[in-house]
């Protein structure tokens, strides 16, 4: 197999929160070799809202004047009026396809959203101790089910470091129980009908616009509480991308959140869709399992947990994935205080390790 030619390449990105929410700065993360851009959001707008033309331009200018690029967009999050299918939801698909047209006037090319009901993303504790005296995100599917939404949130922003956590804006906190309660009422084929409904009125704009749609699995992969699940194995996955053929409407493959799973085959899963030119964006990080449904994030380095970073990055490198890539959550070390799993330290020696094995691929790929 040859290797890759320069402008085919893959690139590898930092996510960053703008607006003096990040303990890493932009200046920081032009140092890390290899990293050529940022992955980023405005957090304050409240989800339904237009993200306004001004604001982005201001942040691209910010970003540029760093030395960097902003090319993709993160958590754009979907109103739950759009989930739950209710009348209210042509409006806030609106606003969503006219934040889409203004980020493509600024240069985005890639959008990472999730449609996950309620809560996004979760962890049962956002700092778990490992031997090397380190911590990291940490989930344990039986501590979950014993906690109210009033103990998760506490839990969540409890120990958020003042940060803010997408997904967990306060304005949706308080209706938290009764989204539950509601969604109980749903049946799954329901809830796929709302996506496909939302995928249909977006997907031509985001052709119109050219910003590639990347869906972000549902972090866990378990139910909780009932709540549907979409994008948690490679059945669904194939039920998703087939609601909507267009090749805009694509995958966010996170290894960590897929790995939570001990059943998904994380390398299987990326050549599937990669070779399909279903995966734009893809974050990579490693999980340990000490039990089926309890998990701790760990360092990338595979020996660290249960994923083989080799194969996942040989998948991506073999079905000429040409998107972004960014470390995802690493661990909090060397003393660092930031946001659980978006330190410095540990994700730029992730970057550096996923693009350590990327070079000898590719250059053991020109040697065939």
């Amino acid at each position: 197999m040859k290797g890759f030619k320069e402008n085919d390449y893959m690139k590898m990105i930092f996510r960053w929160f703008p607006g003096g929410d990040d303990s890493v700065t932009l200046e920081q993360i032009k140092q890390i070799p290899g990293v050529t851009g940022v992955a980023a959001m405005l957090s304050d707008i409240p989800v339904g809202e237009v993200w306004p033309i001004d604001r982005l331009e201001a942040l691209k200018n910010e970003i540029q004047s760093a030395g960097l690029e902003l090319e993709v967009i993160e958590s754009v999050n979907i109103h739950e009026d759009i989930k739950k299918g209710l009348p209210t939801r042509d409006k806030y698909i609106k606003n969503y396809i006219k934040t889409i047209e203004n980020l493509s006037t600024i240069g985005v090319k890639c959008l990472c959203y999730n449609f996950m009901p309620v809560m996004d993303w979760l962890r049962s504790e956002l700092a778990y101790p490992l031997e090397d005296g380190s911590n990291v995100l940490a989930y344990n599917h039986e501590t979950v089910l014993k906690m109210n939404p009033a103990l998760i949130a506490e839990e969540m922003l409890g120990n958020s470091r003042g940060y803010s956590l997408p997904g967990w804006e306060p304005e949706r906190l308080e209706a938290m129980a009764a989204d539950i309660n509601f969604y109980k009422k749903m049946s799954d084929e329901q809830y796929w009908e709302n996506t496909k409904y939302f995928l249909d009125q977006v997907i031509p704009y985001a052709e119109k616009y050219d910003v590639k749609m990347a869906i972000h699995p549902d972090d866990p992969p378990f139910s909780i509480y009932g709540l549907p699940k979409l994008i948690n194995n490679v059945e669904n996955i194939r039920k998703f991308l087939n609601l909507n053929s267009s090749p805009y409407n694509g995958l966010t493959l996170c290894t960590g959140s897929l790995g939570g799973d001990m059943e998904n085959d994380i390398p299987q899963i990326i050549s599937e869709f990669a070779s399909q030119g279903r995966i734009h964006f893809a974050h990579i990080r490693n999980v340990k399992h000490l039990d089926k449904m309890v998990f701790t994030e760990s360092a990338h380095y595979s020996p660290c947990g249960d994923l083989d970073m080799y194969k996942v990055v040989k998948a991506f490198y073999e079905n000429r994935f040409d998107g972004y890539i960014r470390p995802d959550h690493g661990r909090m070390i060397w003393g660092e205080q930031a946001r659980p799993g978006y330190g410095l330290y540990d994700r730029a020696l992730g970057a550096s390790y996923i693009l350590g094995l990327w070079e000898a691929i590719d250059k053991n790929a020109q040697i065939e």
